[in-house]
This record gives structure tokens, sequence and C-alpha cells, in this order.
């Protein structure tokens, strides 16, 4: 992969995107992991982020979430926005890919992820558009077609949502009835 491209590549990639993925840790949350007294795992998710990911939706772009962990609390986020597919647990990405791509029938150039570490590279070599975010790993942004403005967990899902809608035109429509 030729990693970062021009502005008008990366919006004809985004614009092709019909599922979009995101991995958990350092995307939709800042990377933290706070263990609470019982040894329980605790995440903060940013709510720009989940509204993107609502919005985009609504729009018809499915989203899905393939996680090397595995947590409750994550299930119950995706619950919260509508992603309707959720991989955790999967040190394979490649093989909830596979499950992701059969389970929507689209191609994996139809796929878009945002994904920060060199686990996700083997998605980033498969998809049709392929994000990180500032603090993504060197590996991982040398291959990125695009690395955020904001960071993971501090609205870096939100840019990458409105940046697939504005590329497929849907952007406006999405924010109407906000405006209403």
């Amino acid at each position: 992969m030729s990693g970062l491209i021009t502005a008008t590549e990366f919006m004809q990639r985004a614009a092709r995107v019909k599922v979009m993925i995101f991995d958990v840790d350092g995307v939709l949350t800042d990377g933290s992991l706070t263990y609470g007294p019982d040894g329980e795992v605790t995440k903060t998710f940013y709510v720009l982020d989940g509204l993107g990911i609502q919005l985009l939706n609504k729009t018809g772009v499915k989203t899905a979430i393939i996680s090397a962990r595995k947590s409750p609390i994550v299930v119950k986020r995706a619950s919260d926005l509508g992603i309707s597919h959720v991989y955790q647990g999967i040190h394979d990405k490649r093989v909830g890919f596979a499950e992701l791509l059969q389970a929507t029938g689209v191609t994996p150039e139809e796929c878009g992820y945002i994904g920060d570490d060199v686990i996700d590279l083997p998605l980033f070599t498969r998809v049709g558009f392929a994000v990180t975010v500032p603090s993504g790993h060197p590996e991982v942004q040398h291959r990125a077609h695009y690395v955020t403005k904001n960071a993971g967990g501090r609205g870096a899902v939100r840019e990458v949502c409105d940046l697939v809608m504005r590329a497929q035109g849907t952007y406006e429509q999405a924010l109407a009835p906000y405006f209403a």
C-alpha cells in the first residue's frame, strides 16, 4: 500500500464505503484501560463519535467493530449506537473481516477501517479505505490512506464518519433534521 494519498483520492475511496469498521482501543476510546478495584475494565467513549456513527448508519452505510479485546462494555456501546456487526476477542482480524464480508455481502474494497496498531495492518492491506489516528503506530500511519486530525476517543471517529458522508453526498441530508 502506498500510504497517504491526495485529498481527491481518499475522498474517492471514502465515497465507495458501504461498511465502516472500527477498532475499539485507541480509536473509539483514547486507548486507556482503567481497572476497577475488582479487576473490571472500564472504557470511556466520546459522545460526538457516537452521534457520527448513528448519522452514518442513517445514510445506509453499515457499521461494524472488530477488536482483539473482548468487553461487555463494547457490546453495550455498539447496541446503543446501532452497530449491528460486532466481532470481539479476535486477534487475527482477518477472521472477523471474512465473517463480516460474508454477513454483509460487500467486497473488501467497499469497506473502510480505522485502526491504530500493527494488529490492524492485515485489514489495512485489504480494505478500500484505511484510516488511522495521529497516535497510530508509525507502520500503520505509513500504510493509511488518511490520518485523522482528531485523536482516538476524541473525535477521530466522528471525523471519519463526516468525511464518508461528505464523500457520498449525504452529509447535508444527515444533518438536515437538526436545522428544522
